[in-house]
């Protein structure tokens, strides 16, 4: 029996990402780990509460707090066959970390239509090196929203605002 000595290369350590958010990676929701709740309201009353379909929610997490983004696809009856996408544009800390504002904007499935500007207000409520677990709205007018994307919901449910409460456990996808 012959016994060869190989070089071994030692890695790098890794790069740290922002303190607030798991380690640097892609992040995803599982189906029954992430739900999403539409509202419809008019004044004090709600008109519509529905849950809806989260087809894609994902959390990328880099060294660099300007390159971290978060996504969410929903769909579902609620929606009437229509689609809904937040795509964030940053990702910032709030209150002794405890709190995340993600600013981004809300769209429909229709790409040639511009999307909305909504603003994702999150609170963590467990965060550990592989996974966050989150509890947030998304908040706004809909007369406005209706207008910019063509999104558009029955008309027998009169509304002058729209929220999304979301619910979410992120965790590192297997390579």
């Amino acid at each position: 029996m012959n016994t060869q000595t190989l070089s071994t290369h030692t890695l790098p350590p890794p790069v740290p990402g922002p303190s607030w958010l798991p380690c640097p990676g892609i992040y995803g929701a599982a189906g029954d780990r992430c739900i999403v709740e539409l509202t419809t309201l008019l004044g004090p009353l709600s008109t519509l509460r529905r849950r809806v379909t989260a087809d894609g929610a994902t959390l990328s997490v880099a060294p660099s707090p300007d390159d971290c983004a978060l996504s969410l696809k929903l769909t579902g009856t609620a929606l009437e066959g229509d689609e809904l996408t937040f795509v964030s544009t940053a990702i910032e800390p709030d209150a002794n970390d405890t709190r995340l504002r993600v600013p981004g904007e809300l769209a429909t499935g229709d790409t040639t239509v511009p999307g909305f500007p909504a603003t994702l207000a999150l609170r963590v409520v467990e965060r550990t090196d592989t996974s966050l677990l989150v509890f947030g709205t998304i908040r706004v007018p809909y007369h406005p929203l209706r207008r910019t994307t063509g999104f558009a919901l029955s008309r027998i449910r009169p509304a002058d605002r729209l929220r999304l409460l979301i619910a979410a456990e992120f965790t590192c996808r297997p390579a």
